[in-house]
């Protein structure tokens, strides 16, 4: 097949490519392109080379919106995560994506940015395109937001949290009781003035928080938590650190809501010259692949997000095909690993 023909010569620069371009340019008709888009094998082998020769020479982006709308299907799955750059999310999407992929269906990503309200703007444009189901990592929402997916009838699953009221399926974790066993694991290992570290305070981070008080509380001990609703990072832990020690000098111990905090003040402390876990003891939450390679090992609670996000896209495949609801919660295991560092 002859595909001299260039994108400036047929006045096509800059414009996206059409079904009628592509028909145009192997001579046949728009519906037999259209044919061919939907099952390769409804137009001849040698058509087959034809068509796919031309897709390639012209760039061709497929329109899915006519479909979407004449079948209200899109073969797309909504997916709204609190931050795309942490590592957290990272490991859900690709655990959800290791799922849905292979069954034909597309992710379409969001972020809300710890907002409720932004929350509620991003849910209303996946909902615009007609997407065939919803993962969403928040358990707590805005009344519009619980109207419009009342209304958009389509399968809902919540995840990061087992233990907060799910909307219609919910699988995580019980994050207060991961972080009542954490802080248990550090008053046994001889730990008494432990601060909690919290950054963001979303409902996750004030379950962890209520798990570390009922610890601190059942053994006699005084509570105290530091928080922003800053994003948490390596610099935070540092600064946490410092404002520790200066609140109360005798603090042996640190619980952060998440493994940033935790490396910032483990690294604040090295550089202090306060040994750990002889006069600090330091955990995180997560279990980040770095934690796995500090000196010392980071004490940490390991949580399956990578499960997490793959037993969620399963269920959602599970629900589209017309099956009920299973489990309404499904509460995932967590690890407590103890590492070096208490």
């Amino acid at each position: 097949m002859d595909t001299s023909l260039d994108m400036k010569s047929s006045g096509m620069k800059n414009k996206r490519p059409t079904l009628q371009d592509v028909a145009n340019l192997v001579g046949v008709t728009k519906m037999t392109v259209s044919r061919y888009l939907r099952n390769p094998d409804q137009v001849s082998p040698p058509l087959q080379i034809k068509i796919g020769e031309a897709l390639d020479h012209l760039g061709y982006i497929p329109n899915r919106a006519p479909d979407i709308l004449s079948k209200s299907k899109s073969h797309a799955i909504g997916v709204l995560v609190p931050s795309l750059t942490n590592q957290v999310f990272a490991e859900v999407i690709r655990g959800i994506e290791s799922v849905l992929e292979p069954a034909g269906y597309q992710t379409m990503l969001a972020h809300y940015g710890y907002s409720k309200e932004a929350e509620e703007t991003r849910i209303a444009a996946l909902l615009s395109y007609n997407v065939d189901g919803l993962i969403i990592s928040e358990s707590y929402h805005t009344e519009r937001v619980r109207k419009m997916l009342s209304v958009a009838g389509i399968p809902v699953i919540e995840i990061m949290d087992s233990v907060s009221p799910a909307i219609e399926q919910a699988i995580g974790i019980d994050n207060q009781a991961a972080a009542y066993a954490m802080t248990e694991c550090m008053i046994k290992k001889g730990h008494r003035k432990i601060v909690y570290f919290a950054a963001r305070m979303d409902q996750r981070t004030l379950l962890r928080i209520r798990g570390y008080q009922a610890a601190m509380q059942d053994n006699g001990l005084t509570e105290m938590c530091l928080s922003t609703d800053s994003a948490s990072s390596f610099t935070q832990g540092e600064q946490f650190m410092k404002e520790a020690l200066e609140k109360q000098p005798d603090t042996d111990g640190i619980f952060c809501t998440n493994d940033d905090l935790a490396i910032g003040a483990l690294y604040a402390c090295q550089k202090m010259g306060i040994k750990i876990p002889e006069e600090m003891g330091i955990a995180g939450f997560h279990g980040h692949n770095i934690a796995r390679v500090m000196v010392p090992l980071l004490a940490t609670v390991i949580t399956p997000r990578e499960e997490m996000g793959r037993l969620a896209a399963e269920h959602l495949l599970s629900r589209l095909q017309g099956n009920p609801v299973s489990q309404k919660v499904i509460n995932l295991p967590f690890q407590i690993e103890m590492g070096e560092s208490i």
